[in-house]
Formats: C-alpha cells, sequence, structure tokens
C-alpha cells in the first residue's frame, strides 16, 4: 500500500538521480598530490589524441603505488557509480557485430527493483539474511548509499580516514612529495600538449610516465617510517576498501538478472513440487542427485509437517506435547487403580502383541502388557504392575508426540 501524503509532488516530479554527493565528498580529497594524480588521470582519459592502448599503459605505469595514485582509483569509482546510474552497467543486446545496442540495457530502477527481490528472495531460499551471501543492498549499491562515508560502529568512514591522512603528510611538505607533484604536472602537461598531427611521441609519454612512476617510489618509501607510516597503511587501506568494494558491486549488479533468474527458477520448482506428475517428471530428467532430494523426500516432509507442532525454541518443547497431549485427550487413563481401563490402553499400543488377550482376564492382560515391555512383575502386586505399566504407556504417548514434532521441525528447516 503506497503512502498518499506528497505523492503527487513525487509523480509530478523526477527523482534527479545522481552521485552528487559522492563527488562533493571525493572533491574534499583533492589535496597537495592527490589534486594532481586527479588532473593526470582526468588528461589521459580525456585525451583525444592517445589511442585506448596508449592510455591504459600510460595509466598501468603511473599506478605502480596505486594506494598514492588516488585520482586514478576515485575516478575509476566515480565512472562505475554512473554506470549504475544510467543502467549502462548491465549492457545491451550485441547486434550481429557483437556491439551492445540499447535494447536491452538496463535501468537504476531496474536494478532497485532486482535488489529488493533478493533481499526477500535469499532469506526464502536460503534461509539466511541476503547480506550473508554478499547480496544486501550496499553489496550492489554501497557507493552510491554512502558506504564509504558512514559506518555503523566507532571506527572512522573510509573517506574521512582518507582525507586526514591526505591532509597530515600535505601539512609536512616531504621532498619527495613535491617531486611527486612535479613529475605528475611535467606529465600532465604533455598530455595536454598533443595535438591530432603529433607523431612519435611515445618515448616521450613513456619517459614522463616512467618519471612519475620514480617519484611515486621514492614518496612512498619516504612514507615506510612514523609518523608517516599509520598514515601510509591508511592510504593503502582505504585504496583496497574501495577497489574491493566497485569489484564487488561490478560482479553483483552486472550480473544480477542471471541471479534474479536462478532465484525466480528455484522458487518455481518449489512450487512445481505440489504437483505429484511433475514432481516425477523432474526427478527422472536430473541428472543430479542432490537437486533431486528435494523432490524425492518431498512427500514424507509434507507428511511430517503440522502447524499446531511449530516451536520456536527447545526449552517450549515440553509444554507444547502437554498442549498437544491436552488437545488430543491424553492421558487419557487417570488413575492406575483402575485396572480395566489400564489394560484397555495397553491394547491400543502398537508395541504390544494383543493376540490371545481375549481369553486373559484384566489382571493377566496387565501382566502380559508388563512382560512385553520388559517391566519386572516378580513379587509386585497387580496394583503395583498397573502403575509402571501405565506410566510406560504414557510416556510412549509423549515419546511419539516428541517424534512427530521433531519430524516436522526437520521438515520446515532449511537444509
Amino acid at each position: 500500500m503506497s503512502i498518499k501524503k506528497n505523492l503527487k509532488t513525487l509523480v509530478n516530479n523526477n527523482p534527479e538521480f545522481s552521485n552528487q554527493n559522492i563527488e562533493n565528498a571525493v572533491n574534499e580529497l583533492k589535496i597537495g598530490w592527490v589534486a594532481k594524480t586527479f588532473t593526470l588521470d582526468k588528461s589521459i582519459t580525456d585525451n583525444n589524441v592517445l589511442t585506448d592502448t596508449q592510455k591504459n599503459d600510460a595509466r598501468l605505469t603511473i599506478n605502480n603505488q596505486p594506494h598514492l595514485n588516488i585520482g586514478r582509483y576515485m575516478n575509476d569509482m566515480l565512472a562505475h557509480t554512473n554506470t549504475v546510474l544510467d543502467g549502462t552497467i548491465i549492457p545491451g543486446n550485441p547486434d550481429i557485430t557483437g556491439t551492445p545496442e540499447d535494447q536491452g540495457q538496463g535501468s537504476f530502477i531496474e536494478i532497485l527493483q532486482s535488489v529488493q527481490t533478493i533481499q526477500s528472495s535469499i532469506p526464502e531460499l536460503y534461509g539466511v539474511s541476503a547480506g550473508e551471501l554478499g547480496r544486501d543492498v550496499n553489496d550492489h549499491l554501497g557507493t552510491l548509499n554512502n558506504k564509504f562515508l558512514e559506518t555503523e560502529d566507532s571506527s572512522q568512514p573510509v573517506f574521512t580516514s582518507l582525507r586526514e591522512s591526505i591532509e597530515f603528510i600535505d601539512a609536512n611538505t616531504i621532498a619527495t612529495d613535491t617531486a611527486y607533484q612535479t613529475a605528475l604536472t611535467n606529465m600532465t602537461n604533455f598530455v595536454d600538449s598533443l595535438v591530432g598531427d603529433s607523431t612519435d611521441f611515445q618515448q616521450t609519454l613513456n619517459t614522463f610516465a616512467t618519471a612519475v612512476a620514480t617519484a611515486a617510489t621514492n614518496f612512498n618509501t619516504a612514507l615506510a617510517a612514523e609518523p608517516y607510516l599509520t598514515r601510509r597503511t591508511l592510504l593503502i587501506s582505504g585504496n583496497e576498501a574501495v577497489d574491493n568494494q566497485v569489484t564487488l558491486e561490478k560482479s553483483n549488479v552486472s550480473g544480477i538478472r542471471t541471479y534474479i533468474d536462478t532465484l525466480s527458477d528455484n522458487n518455481v520448482y518449489t512450487g512445481l513440487a505440489e504437483d505429484p506428475a511433475l514432481r516425477s517428471l523432474m526427478t527422472r530428467v536430473s541428472q543430479n542427485a542432490d537437486w533431486k532430494k528435494y523432490f524425492t523426500e518431498y512427500d514424507d516432509a509434507v507428511e511430517n509437517t503440522n502447524p499446531v507442532y511449530n516451536t520456536g525454541t527447545d526449552s517450549d518443547k515440553s509444554a507444547l506435547i502437554d498442549q498437544i497431549l491436552a488437545s488430543s485427550g491424553l492421558p487419557d487413563v487417570l488413575s492406575s487403580v483402575d485396572l480395566e481401563a489400564v489394560a484397555e490402553k495397553a491394547t491400543r499400543d502398537a508395541r504390544i502383541d494383543t493376540k490371545g488377550f481375549d481369553a486373559l482376564t484384566t489382571n493377566e492382560q496387565i501382566t502380559d502388557a508388563c512382560k512385553q515391555l520388559s517391566i519386572t512383575t516378580a513379587g509386585r502386586s497387580i496394583f503395583d504392575q498397573s502403575k509402571l505399566l501405565l506410566n510406560n504407556l504414557n510416556k510412549r504417548d509423549r515419546d511419539l508426540i516428541a517424534s512427530e514434532l521433531d519430524l516436522n521441525q526437520d521438515a520446515d528447516t532449511l537444509s
């Protein structure tokens, strides 16, 4: 049910989804050498002269210390969030040349709906939360959902830790930091100077890239001792956190249609199991013994399922047994002195062979039932025998209910 309050303002406006909040946070990291890594990475990416191979090779060379090349992985993260927002992370269907077309391309609302479906389907099918399978909301959309700007505990958010580390290092004006910035600026100026008719600049490009890589190594070495080592460690962990998150999201979201199909198919299979003929057909054509187990044991599980037996914990099992016994009219014999009632109850116990019982007296029936149940009768009066027999029969009633409870629990437990 949708809430009507503010509904008109919703439907009469466009949500204008964007990653602006992430961009704003990233902009706060553009300090000192970090700002220059952003500039160089953008210059290489946007250059119209360099080929894709030249761009990739240059970016690879200067990324020898990825935790210092913050502009590179932040730009990659922002580009990733844009593909989620415009749906291109789920490509369109390829045409005959293999080039993706718009037809079939994903959309942000499709991604949102798919993630919502996953949150409800996984607990139903697997008995665990979506997060336990790496499929909660943040496992798909964490970068857009402020994963790096907020934390649920006392630890610092990733971006806060990065900013403070960058500010601390920059404030100390390390010589190798200055040299690294110079190398970044020199390469940026060179890339920006390239024009359409430039020729034979590959060697020069390589020289500038190597200079940046060398300066990055020297800068990294200078951070290997305190008071900088702790900050460098935070830069490394921040880099890993962002890269791992983007990798996870790319994997989850780009393949989300296939994953949804798998969940949907499994839901369909469980529905088909209700039809005996289809259940039999599926077990015959399936070659996977583990897969077939659900269907081959389906009848037994249904037979053992009884909503009356549902209990949350073992601690209330005894009370539930008492409740079920009472609803069944048990114990049906309240006094062991009532020998006829005890004898009659004994004849209804499946463990006792009642052949020839009609020819026996009530006392003889009780004695015979005791012997069959290995209850000692020697030296005991008929009333003692009756008491021990009734206790045994009543315990048997409880044991049967307990067994049915266990079978019900087993049938109702995901496995």
